[in-house]
């Protein structure tokens, strides 16, 4: 766990330098408060922005994030360092993973307050968006292990993040888009989240999640077969 917690502290302090970094948790948050409160509440249906970006947010941020810093550490011999100083491959992912997940569920909590979720609502929209951060993670963790350098993970995580965020956005607007979509984990996460306080999530939802979830499990281990950590 000390090992876990430097890790945890490191990446902390490394974000509040990097701000290409940091500007991917704050963005979309920001940018669904000032929406919500610019927007006259006739012209779009109420919360639209919040559950819009929620899912952009979930698609983008810790999946870019998560394959930028593995593939700017591994690219500076970072990780190799840090291995020999008897930090386990392990240790490094939980630390890392964990830093993500907490920036993110900072970014989830102004998502949840915008909205105005409260009880059951609430709980079934962390709940969702903590699966999907989690698997936006492990997809991203798997990009930055198999990427040879910054800007070779840079050039694999652009068409996938754009594939995860913007899918669910156009689905809104384009029914051959939402059929599309309909494999993907962040176009179920935005059915499930405007679903939220009238059907609960359906067999197929989550059997497609599911499945997203295995599949991004099966690239980690592949791409960290392949290539580990040092």
């Amino acid at each position: 766990m000390r090992n876990v917690c430097a890790i945890f502290m490191k990446q902390v302090n490394d974000t509040l330098k990097n701000k290409t970094v940091l500007i991917q948790f704050v963005m979309f948050p920001i940018m669904a408060v000032v929406m919500e409160n610019l927007i006259q509440p006739d012209a779009v249906p109420d919360g639209f922005f919040v559950k819009l970006f929620s899912v952009m947010f979930v698609g983008m941020a810790p999946l870019t994030c998560m394959a930028s810093i593995l593939a700017e550490e591994k690219e500076k011999n970072t990780l190799r360092v840090l291995i020999m100083s008897n930090v386990s491959p392990l240790q490094y992912l939980i630390g890392i993973g964990s830093y993500v997940f907490a920036a993110c569920v900072l970014g989830t909590a102004v998502f949840a307050i915008t909205g105005k979720y409260q009880g059951k609502e609430l709980a079934s929209y962390l709940l969702i968006m903590a699966a999907g951060i989690l698997l936006s993670e492990i997809i991203g963790a798997g990009i930055g292990i198999w990427g040879q350098s910054q800007m070779a993970a840079t050039s694999l995580t652009v068409p996938v993040m754009m594939l995860f965020s913007f899918v669910p956005m156009l689905s809104n607007f384009n029914e051959s888009v939402r059929k599309f979509g309909s494999v993907l984990y962040s176009q179920q996460m935005n059915e499930m989240i405007s679903g939220i306080g009238k059907t609960l999530p359906g067999g197929k939802s989550l059997a497609i999640f599911a499945a997203n979830f295995l599949a991004a499990v099966l690239f980690f281990g592949f791409a960290f077969k392949k290539r580990g950590l040092e």
